[in-house]
């Protein structure tokens, strides 16, 4: 369907195609029949869609195709499935200016502009019916989310009454009967396969648009339809066992959802009121993360002996600093795997506690009753424990804390919001830790940032720009040993070039000249260049072992250490 109707019909009346009489004709049948005038002139036969379509294309200087004949198999990588599927759009070729683009409607320039965007280049647009391109898609992409899709666009408001435990004079309807559960199921399931970490449902003023968070990335989807906002907030807040009343505050629940073919899915769920509605983001919680071990965060073999060194240290603290989302925790975790042995007693104190790990005491904060993290933390040094994990340090209470338990003979593991390893000594002493408990404890810093690996089913050899080249520093001996790589994009990456993550790290390892800095009072620049004079390699150096190893691009290396200057 075109969208701006009201300039078509005064287009096809000021044409003479449609006469007035005939115009006025289908105007009382729509407002009789409940249609649009546009669907009652096709049902008159005065006109097809195809021909409005042509009409209409001409018009706006576009040409216009009844079928897609001919699609350059080249082309296609230069878009993701999942949105050539939401824009109804399809490249069919190059051109020396761009490309050459099917959409479905002449003047849905908010779609244009959007294309523009996403593929970065020029368009020639051609005018083709909408399922004509569908047909196209399917047959080049494929059926991946077809069934989820129809459901979204056949529901109608007969099929979503919501039912549950916390709804007024309700019980929980079975899986399956209801559509709007299905649907909701099939956006979880979908997120997984794709190995989405977050699904984001955002309630805007004429939309409701869902994202999932992958690699890292936000990748737009198909939006459901609009009519369905207030069902499927309600749908999930009662699978997280929040309540549907409450739309004033900001609420927070979990999910645990069972698969017919794969393990429960843990999904930790966050609704926050905007002006169109409840926000949703969702969470998953892969608890295959909790089985990785440290080659599979992405240390080459030199730094995780160092990292290996660390955690085993009988006491003393071990920090990992960078900003949300950076896989601090995972980190983590992986290190308590490594060293959760029946003979060591381990306490975590976390907020929340995200993933349970067998054999080790997890104590969540809940500060509504005074269970702070230094609070928590005083109750655990009580439980005579080998290894204490603090999920953040926050404030000066936790850390000194934290300082006089590894000065005690435990081995405290925590993270911090720095920028980078040796920033975190400086932070430390600004909350007001004094400089010599700082220098007496920390064992060792690392900082760390994810970036996208090169999808291994598309890769191929890659020479890097003289632009790229410059900004990674490297140098010739470094390049005679280089294996740069790209990934072309193909169907298991959805056309990205990247599949999955790894760390970069800073590893800064604190010794007696270290130590005699910090009781000094060095500021961190100094601090940071003695390091580095003793070994420390920076972000952006771990990054390009990464980039010449055939690993990642250049591009997210500069794009994750733009701070390193280094």
């Amino acid at each position: 369907m075109i969208s701006n109707e009201a300039y078509v019909l005064e287009l096809l009346q000021n044409s003479g195609v449609v006469s007035p009489d005939e115009m006025a004709a289908c105007q009382q049948d729509a407002a009789t029949l409940g249609q649009t005038t546009m669907e009652s002139i096709t049902k008159k036969g005065l006109l097809t869609m195809e021909q409005i379509l042509e009409i209409v294309a001409k018009d706006c200087g576009m040409e216009f195709e009844a079928a897609i004949e001919h699609v350059e198999e080249d082309v296609l990588s230069s878009i993701q499935p999942a949105d050539s599927r939401r824009y109804h759009a399809l490249p069919l070729r190059k051109l020396p200016s761009g490309l050459r683009v099917a959409i479905p409607d002449p003047l849905d320039f908010e779609t244009l502009d959007a294309l523009r965007y996403l593929l970065k280049t020029d368009l020639e647009p051609v005018v083709v019916p909408l399922n004509k391109i569908d047909e196209a898609i399917t047959k080049y992409f494929g059926k991946t989310d077809e069934s989820l899709q129809t459901l979204m666009a056949n529901m109608d408001g007969s099929e979503l009454e919501v039912k549950g435990p916390n709804a007024e004079g309700g019980e929980e309807t079975a899986e399956g009967d209801a559509p709007i559960i299905r649907m909701v199921y099939g956006l979880i399931l979908e997120a997984h396969r794709l190995r989405a970490s977050d699904i984001h449902i955002e309630p805007l003023e004429k939309r409701l648009r869902l994202r999932y968070r992958i690699d890292g990335n936000m990748q737009e989807m198909r939006d459901p339809p609009k009519r369905l906002q207030s069902s499927i907030i309600s749908r999930i807040k009662i699978m997280s066992n929040i309540s549907i009343a409450e739309k004033r505050l900001p609420l927070d629940g979990r999910i645990a959802l069972a698969t017919s073919d794969g393990p429960t899915l843990d999904l930790r769920v966050s609704t926050v009121p905007t002006i169109h509605g409840e926000s949703v983001v969702m969470r998953i919680l892969d608890k295959k993360n909790l089985m990785l071990g440290l080659p599979e965060l992405g240390f080459f073999a030199d730094d995780q002996a160092i990292l290996e060194r660390t955690i085993n240290f009988a006491d003393g603290i071990f920090l990992v600093t960078g900003p949300t989302g950076s896989g601090k925790s995972t980190t983590l975790y992986a290190c308590l795997n490594t060293i959760n042995k029946p003979d060591r007693k381990l306490i975590t104190v976390e907020d929340p506690v995200e993933y349970q790990l067998p054999g080790v005491n997890q104590v969540a904060v809940n500060t509504e009753i005074g269970m702070t993290f230094a609070a928590a933390l005083r109750a655990m040094l009580r439980q005579a424990p080998n290894i204490i994990m603090v999920g953040e340090i926050r404030d000066v209470e936790t850390a000194s804390i934290a300082i006089n338990a590894s000065l005690t003979g435990h081995l405290v593991f925590s993270t911090l919001h720095t920028n980078d390893a040796p920033s975190a000594i400086t932070r430390l002493v600004d909350m007001g830790v004094k400089p010599f408990l700082v220098s007496s404890s920390i064992r060792a810093v690392l900082a760390q940032r994810l970036v996208r690996k090169i999808c291994p089913e598309c890769k191929e050899p890659y020479t890097p720009t003289e632009v790229e080249l410059r900004a990674l520093n490297l140098t010739a001996a470094s390049l005679a040993q280089a294996r740069f790589a790209k990934g072309r994009g193909c169907d298991r990456c959805r056309g990205t070039g990247y599949k999955g993550r790894a760390g970069i790290f800073e590893i800064f390892t604190v010794d007696d000249e270290i130590r005699h800095l910090i009781n000094e009072g060095a500021p961190v620049s100094k601090i940071r260049q003695r390091a580095r004079d003793l070994g420390m390699r920076t972000l952006r150096e771990d990054g390009i072992r990464k980039v010449v190893s055939g690993m990642t691009t250049p591009e997210e290396i500069i794009s994750a250490t733009m701070a390193d200057k280094d």
